[in-house]
């Protein structure tokens, strides 16, 4: 296909791209090195020419002065040791481990649209599902009330695992106690507002949570966060949110929309590395120290949850008494003191989108980049397009970088292959989908050309190869 006038207007684009500084911050791989088996000895021929990765839906990349946090971790490590916990030092960038959780709390706390009481940085994304519906999840074990959890037929494994596992744990079962949204309309299960409302509706007065997705990681569907909270809450029904494809990604209004509670991971768009460290939000509400713990009644003033000696009051941690004081707010629900090496990395990439100023002002590129490549999609030839289908909406309001593009059967693993053969990096969803993400940090107008040139190739490859 020829792709020279969008190549020359993606050039444009990025040269008139205020955030166009941001991409200098990460680190972006050459085509060399996602093709060598070595980490220090690629192949000589073409070195330097970056690769096209649109994958920061799965990990995002690297940025460059992670390195040097991370490093200044270890120093600290090093020629501090345990002083490292409580010992300020004039030259360095880092906090005390201490009071490294608060840190990252703050440059996430506008990330997610909350005061930086509301949020943690714990655990991981699952495992503070788990600590919310323990918290939250009040079930009548009767089975007579509420006590059913509503999510979408096709929920995240690890959150459909959760609900699971959490209802037999208060000795219910899936099948009476789990309702799962199903699209009546949408083969590719993309839900309207009203079809979730319309679950709730019938379900209300047994229902006692609902779980939903902020962005479906399958379709790439932003939901009606605010709208679908306010209907759940005239209902009697708490609400938490996976934020997991959400944050970082769209603006979010949690303290704002009064949404009860929520937890996501940093790896995809916050950029924090591999299976780092999760975040965790809980509406100031629910989260409140409602009167001054005692020592006789140290189980009072205070929403009930699995506790752990990193959640006691500051004041108290290190009293090392049997009585649990929990601060107010989301860091009430902590358990144990959480990887500072793991929270240094992701404070890492949180510095970047303070610098950027904030997710509105990534959202603006995101929204012109998103639609730029859905346009080039649009341009494709009508063979290739016999071959694929975009089941995001396109709606922009109903999503956020992420385009989920359906393949005819059979051709996804060789679209895979010919892709990385091109120096492209997307991702897929057996047994048909590949996501397409480009992230407005890092990635770049081009990049779409790019992705579609190759994307276009690897089609004809298919068709070539086809029976």
């Amino acid at each position: 296909m020829d792709t020279s006038s969008s190549r020359t207007r993606a050039q444009d684009l990025d040269r008139e791209d205020p955030l166009a500084w941001a991409r200098s911050e990460f680190n972006i791989p050459t085509k060399a090195e996602i093709a060598s088996a070595q980490l220090n000895h690629p192949p000589p021929v073409l070195e330097a020419e970056k690769s096209v990765y649109l994958c920061g839906n799965s990990l995002g990349l690297q940025p460059k002065r992670t390195r040097k946090r991370i490093e200044q971790y270890l120093d600290t490590w090093a020629k501090q040791g345990v002083q490292g916990h409580f010992k300020p030092l004039e030259d360095s960038d880092l906090p005390t481990w201490l009071d490294a959780d608060a840190r990252a709390a703050k440059l996430m706390a506008p990330v997610v649209g909350a005061d930086e009481t509301e949020v943690a940085v714990m655990q991981t994304l699952t495992a503070n599902l788990h600590l919310l519906m323990s918290a939250f999840y009040r079930p009548d074990i009767n089975g007579t009330r509420r006590h059913k959890v509503i999510l979408e037929s096709k929920a995240f494994p690890s959150d459909h695992f959760a609900v699971e596992t959490q209802l037999r744990h208060h000795g219910l079962s899936a099948e009476t106690s789990m309702i799962t949204i199903k699209s009546p309309s949408s083969e590719d299960n993309v839900l309207t507002t009203d079809d979730i409302k319309a679950v709730i509706s019938e379900h209300a007065s047994t229902t006692a949570l609902l779980l939903l997705p902020g962005i479906q990681y399958y379709t790439g569907q932003l939901l009606d966060i605010k709208t679908i909270t306010a209907f759940a809450h005239e209902h009697g029904i708490f609400v938490i949110w996976d934020l997991a494809h959400a944050v970082g990604n769209v603006p979010l209004h949690l303290h704002d929309w009064d949404v009860d509670a929520a937890t996501w991971c940093t790896y995809k768009y916050l950029n924090g590395g591999p299976g780092c460290i999760g975040g965790l939000f809980v509406h100031q509400r629910n989260s409140t120290v409602t009167k001054s713990i005692t020592d006789e009644k140290p189980e009072e003033g205070y929403n009930p949850r699995l506790a752990g000696w990193w959640g006691n009051d500051k004041k108290t941690r290190f009293v090392m008494a049997n009585k649990f004081h929990p601060v107010g707010g989301a860091a009430g629900f902590q358990l144990s003191n959480p990887s500072v090496l793991d929270i240094t990395s992701l404070s890492a990439s949180l510095e970047i989108f303070e610098q950027a100023g904030g997710v509105p002002r990534l959202r603006e590129k995101s929204l012109k980049l998103t639609a730029f490549l859905e346009e080039l999609f649009q341009e494709m030839s009508p063979e290739d397009k016999e071959l694929f289908r975009i089941i995001t909406p396109s709606d922009p309001a109903q999503r956020g970088a992420q385009l989920s593009v359906m393949l005819a059967k059979g051709i996804l693993g060789t679209v895979m292959k010919e892709l990385e053969l091109r120096g492209v990096i997307i991702d897929e969803r057996k047994p048909d989908v590949i996501r397409v993400a480009p992230a407005p940090l890092y990635n770049t107008y081009t990049d779409c050309v790019f992705f579609i040139e190759a994307f276009s190739a690897a089609l004809e490859v298919c068709r070539t190869s086809r029976p």
